[in-house]
């Protein structure tokens, strides 16, 4: 009898403790020692690309959540919009987009929605494109010329302060930090590219996308296509280029990231010319890659311009 006793308080015991043990690995689980990760309340911008995100980060700071619903090395003009893109818009406290036609599927996309949204252009003098389909319209790279990305910063700046007031003051601080930062990055475009000889003062590339900072630069420019909504060169477009880089004698050509560049191929196949490297424009890399912020976007391209029609990429 006293043995059977002696195993039931053993057993108790024994309970008791695997009791305890549960407790406190469920207290471990729910208790302020969890390791979940906490809700970020901030209110979310969303962009459409990821030079807008990246610039929208510069000037929000800590206090606004900025996304984008393209990702890094997507082709923005004729990007197709997932339900799950629907779904984070209809969450969203602010969606930023370029507008000047540039994506072209924004309008459907946030058809219906009840979120306010700003065009980030907004008070930009456009630049018309002058050749195929598109001449007489906007040209709507209009980041590619800093002067236009401050008026970028101006517009983030007063939305920001009219979807958070109490950060304002954090906003304007922003913005004039980050406005500097372009002004230096103009001052480094211009100076890196007035070195190229008259002779080489050309930019051959894929899209029209260049025409702003062309403009800013001094530089002669010509494309492939207007709009890499296209991105099927014909072959009075090749036959164009090729004239164009053989009367100049432009030493180098380029194409940007988000398309294929064997149409330019065919123009340096034909001319002579060789082709320098790849340009960004609509969109960032990855963090590890060549282009992960807007400002390094834009000294890349000049570094890139320049080396390649000096001969210094060689």
């Amino acid at each position: 009898m006293r043995a059977r006793t002696s195993r039931i308080i053993r057993t108790l015991a024994g309970l008791t403790a695997a009791g305890g043990m549960l407790a406190a690995l469920a207290s471990c689980a729910s208790g302020p020692a969890s390791h979940a990760k906490p809700q970020d309340d901030r209110p979310v911008v969303l962009t459409t690309f990821t030079v807008l995100q990246d610039i929208a980060k510069n000037v929000a700071g800590d206090r606004l959540r900025v996304e984008s619903i393209t990702k890094p090395g997507a082709e923005i003009h004729g990007y197709e919009p997932t339900p799950g893109d629907i779904r984070r818009a209809e969450d969203a406290d602010l969606i930023l987009d370029n507008g000047m036609h540039l994506e072209a599927w924004f309008e459907k996309f946030v058809s219906g929605l009840d979120v306010p949204h700003v065009v980030v252009s907004d008070g930009v003098t456009p630049i018309d494109i002058s050749e195929d389909a598109y001449a007489g319209t906007p040209n709507p790279h209009a980041w590619m010329s800093p002067d236009n990305a401050m008026i970028y910063v101006d517009n983030m700046v007063r939305a920001f302060s009219k979807l958070d007031p109490d950060g304002a003051d954090d906003f304007e601080a922003n913005g004039k930090k980050y406005r500097a930062e372009l002004a230096e990055v103009k001052n480094e475009l211009q100076t890196g590219l007035a070195e190229l000889p008259e002779a080489q003062r050309a930019l051959v590339s894929c899209e029209g996308a260049f025409s702003y900072l062309a403009r800013d630069t001094g530089l002669a420019e010509k494309y492939i296509w207007a709009v890499n909504a296209e991105q099927q060169a014909t072959p009075q477009q090749i036959a164009s280029a090729i004239d164009f880089v053989k009367d100049r004698k432009v030493p180098a050509v380029f194409c940007e990231s988000t398309v294929s560049d064997a149409p330019m191929q065919r123009v340096v196949e034909a001319s002579g010319a060789r082709l320098g490297g790849t340009l960004y424009v609509d969109s960032l890399s990855e963090a590890g890659g060549p282009v992960p912020s807007y400002l390094e976007l834009l000294r890349h391209d000049s570094r890139t311009i320049v080396d390649g029609l000096t001969g210094a990429g060689k």
